[in-house]
């Protein structure tokens, strides 16, 4: 049985009124205020069940009449029968009964005027409930999300809805990001970088996209993988000019920089090798092709001077060589940071003042710009100690470290002009938006779905969610709705 408006609305004042007497009646038995507090919500989510009801009892059944004319001039017959669907929000399910159009029963249905006078989405769960679903899977697992929604709401969409919700937000990503406006001119710092890195994904199949059929572990193979997601994040941040010591006393000593900008507009996103329109797509190329996009919007003319920090993945640099070529290459001092300890250790023992002191010494010769130096005094100390044959190769390892990538260890200019000499923002990116979530315990993932994951997330933590729904909203109403005036 349907109810009309009218009947609805008489349900919802009845309720209301229960709730003032159950409020009185709470006063005089002595109630404590949390247990008063729990049956007001669960009397609140009933009342706003009928409320909604009512609404939608209030457009009536949506017959227009025995045709209904598109926007294109297009008409449709109205089929015979009323279609119901179903309608979960975050006051539970409703079953919307109503008239649609099309050219026959069983055939495709072209129009429904009710849905487009409501707004409905595209599948049976409300926009509302989405933002709050994903709000929690895009910090805890799909499971815990859905036992956080039964707690809260009493609703209880499967596993797999949330996985699917979340695949479906994904598509609207990419053309969020590129409508994204500019940061205001004001806002936004006089240095631009761009900084990128890489982390592992638990995998669910082997690392590189391939047909079904050759998802097949070879011998020795371990069942769980990893596949790189490659992270990239673009900001603008002031000047920092610093001195060698003042460096030194922060990465070895902690003493907090006093005065240190903070980036400003930080843009990140995630992307891993995928197989789109039936061929492989490399992560690592297309995430710098977003980069790039990134920065020609920012950086229109190219007046600011641009930094490009990374480690020491020669890939990575490849590809900054190919899409940032009038950038600042700087190496990731915490990266040869963690060489020099190695080096360290090779003549002294480990949390020992005497590392410490080699650390130190050896930092200095870097952050002045003696790279050279340094070379050349580790070679010696490889030449001149008795060393044991691994602690050689550790030691060697370093050498060819530091002089591959000298080119980029210019840190006397680097802490004369400002620049960041450090990628924690990309470091930072690789822990929130990967590690916390996508390496919770005994996840694996597929391809697609760790992608559809890491790019909601991306827009998340960058802020911009609410934006996002926003767009996404628009854009679906409009895909659905374009057809025939409202």
């Amino acid at each position: 049985m349907i109810l009309t408006q009218e009947q609805e609305l008489l349900k919802g004042q009845k309720q209301f009124q229960a709730l003032c007497a159950y409020v009185s009646a709470a006063i005089d038995e002595g109630l404590r205020i949390d247990e008063v507090e729990r049956e007001l919500y669960a009397q609140l989510m009933q009342l706003g069940h009928t409320m909604l009801t009512a609404f939608v009892a209030g457009h009536g059944s949506g017959d227009v009449g025995e045709t209904c004319s598109g926007s294109d001039g297009q008409s449709w017959q109205r089929l015979p029968e009323a279609h119901a669907r179903r309608y979960v929000s975050v006051f539970g399910a409703l079953t919307v009964t109503r008239f649609v159009y099309g050219t026959r029963e069983g055939q495709k249905i072209d129009a429904v005027p009710l849905d487009a006078r409501l707004g409905l989405p595209a599948g049976e769960f409300s926009y509302v409930l989405e933002d709050w679903a994903q709000r929690l899977c895009l910090k805890e697992s799909f499971a815990e999300g859905q036992e956080s929604l039964v707690a809260l709401l009493g609703v209880q969409p499967s596993v797999r809805s949330l996985e699917h919700m979340n695949r479906e937000l994904a598509k609207f990503a990419a053309p969020f990001r590129q409508e994204q406006p500019r940061p205001p001119a004001k806002e936004e710092g006089p240095i631009l970088v761009v900084t990128a890195d890489g982390k592992g994904v638990p995998m669910r199949r082997p690392v590189a996209p391939q047909p079904r059929s050759h998802y097949r572990r070879t011998k020795g193979e371990k069942a769980n993988k990893k596949q790189m997601s490659y992270v990239g994040a673009v900001y603008s941040i002031a000047r920092f000019e610093r001195t060698a010591d003042e460096v030194i006393d922060e990465v070895l000593r902690k003493e907090r920089a006093q005065k240190r900008p903070r980036p400003q507009h930080k843009r990140v996103w995630a992307e891993m090798t995928r197989v789109i329109d039936d061929e492989v797509s490399n992560g690592r190329e297309r995430l710098f092709r977003q980069l790039d996009d990134e920065v020609i919007y920012r950086n229109r003319g190219g007046r600011k001077p641009m930094v490009c920090l990374l480690d020491g993945e020669r890939a990575l640099w490849d590809q900054y060589e190919k899409c940032f070529p009038e950038a600042e290459g700087i190496l990731d001092l915490f990266h040869v940071l963690e060489r020099l300890w190695l080096a360290a250790h090779c003549f002294h023992r480990e949390k020992s003042t005497d590392a410490e002191q080699f650390v130190t010494d050896r930092l200095r010769l870097l952050l002045e710009g003696r790279v050279a130096s340094l070379i050349t005094d580790l070679r010696q100390l490889r030449a001149n100690t008795a060393l044991t044959a691994a602690k050689r190769r550790t030691l060697t390892k370093v050498i060819g470290y530091l002089n591959n990538n000298r080119a980029h260890m210019k840190y006397d200019q680097y802490l004369a002009a400002g620049y960041p000499i450090g990628s924690g923002v990309a470091e930072g990116a690789c822990r929130h938006l990967v590690k916390d979530r996508m390496e919770q315990t005994g996840m694996r993932w597929t391809v697609d779905g760790a992608q559809a994951l890491l790019s909601v997330r991306a827009i998340y933590l960058n802020g911009d969610w609410d934006a996002f729904l926003k767009h996404r909203v628009q854009q679906e109403q409009t895909e659905l709705y374009h057809h025939f005036a409202v």
